[in-house]
């Protein structure tokens, strides 16, 4: 017996949903493992150039494996290593250097909102009413998981380069998206993730100099909350773990889902980030995080849910009960 259509593309969306919560997870747990290394004497732009390079070398054998990439999709990797790697993190590390972290988390997580501009003013493809209210509620939910009123103080430069993370992290979702539709001539997103961790990494050395890097922390212990813990194994985390995986499931997800949903999902990694940090840091969560958890927990369930399929011919406000939703192609 063959399952119907509808069957095979609820099964597939519940899978995409299942890599993007994973993706989520795997991204929220960096800040976790950084924040030791970092007491510990390193630089936060060396531990993000160990993290972006440490992956290159990992993902090292699928762009050998993958390298026609680079002949036939040039511009979609260098726009994904120069955006979706090397852009967010030197912007939103630039950005932390001039403003508090819960207002710089909560810009560039206006992403979601922004890639839900893309798709329906750029691409002209539907969004569902359902869809906006998500992103609002993520993005309110999100403020108060940062507690945004506690650091307020205005920096033009600071705010702009939290903005920059934002657009480069747009670029992430509709990068990612890209050759969905294409069957089996789409870029295979191992390879692109791959090319992208090398261009980054590339990028990031030029900025970071890791040349001037106390490599001697490398070798000794961190204390997480109070608790040492070998630097090399937070290292392998951020870099297997929090990298590697994160991307992996990040791309996967967006093929199955769409930019829009897979953005709001992603909101999601401000919250598992807080919750790490109070279970591993000792960093305890308000009244308002936790309410505001509970809100972007919300907001992601409803654009996630109500979202229609990309390429669907549905209008942006319908009215209709039921909707036929087309399972998406993936090139994994």
């Amino acid at each position: 017996m063959h399952m119907s259509q509808g069957t095979q593309g609820t099964r597939g969306r519940g899978f995409g949903l299942g890599l993007a919560l994973a993706s989520a997870l795997a991204f929220g747990g960096s800040g976790v493992a950084a924040k030791p290394l970092i007491q510990a004497g390193l630089d936060p732009l060396h531990v993000v150039w160990l993290r972006v390079a440490g992956a290159a070398l990992v993902a090292l054998p699928l762009a050998v494996r993958h390298r026609a990439l680079l002949r036939e999709r040039p511009a979609l990797l260098t726009g994904f290593g120069l955006l979706a790697v090397a852009g967010v993190q030197a912007c939103y590390f630039a950005a932390l250097s001039r403003i508090p972290v819960g207002v710089a988390l909560l810009i560039e997580y206006l992403a979601p909102a922004l890639v839900l501009g893309w798709v329906r003013l750029v691409q002209r493809r539907p969004v569902t009413r359902a869809a906006a209210i998500g992103v609002v509620l993520a993005v309110g939910g999100l403020a108060c998981v940062v507690e945004v009123w506690s650091g307020l103080g205005f920096d033009p430069l600071g705010v702009l380069l939290a903005l920059g993370a934002a657009c480069c992290q747009v670029g992430y979702f509709v990068l990612s998206d890209q050759g969905s539709e294409a069957g089996a001539e789409a870029p295979d997103p191992l390879g692109v993730i791959a090319y992208g961790l090398l261009l980054g990494a590339a990028v990031l050395t030029v900025v970071a100099r890791p040349w001037t890097m106390d490599w001697s922390v490398l070798v000794g212990t961190a204390k997480m909350n109070g608790t040492p813990v070998p630097a090399v194994l937070l290292l392998a985390w951020i870099v297997l773990v929090a990298t590697v995986l994160a991307y992996i499931t990040g791309v996967l997800s967006v093929r199955r889902l769409s930019p829009q949903v897979a953005g709001v999902v992603a909101c999601l990694e401000a919250v598992i980030a807080t919750v790490l940090a109070w279970v591993l840091l000792g960093e305890h969560l308000s009244a308002p995080q936790l309410a505001g958890g509970a809100v972007v927990l919300v907001g992601a369930f409803i654009a996630q849910s109500s979202a229609p399929a990309q390429g669907s011919p549905e209008p942006v406000a319908s009215g209709g009960a039921e909707r036929k939703l087309s399972p998406r192609g993936t090139a994994a």
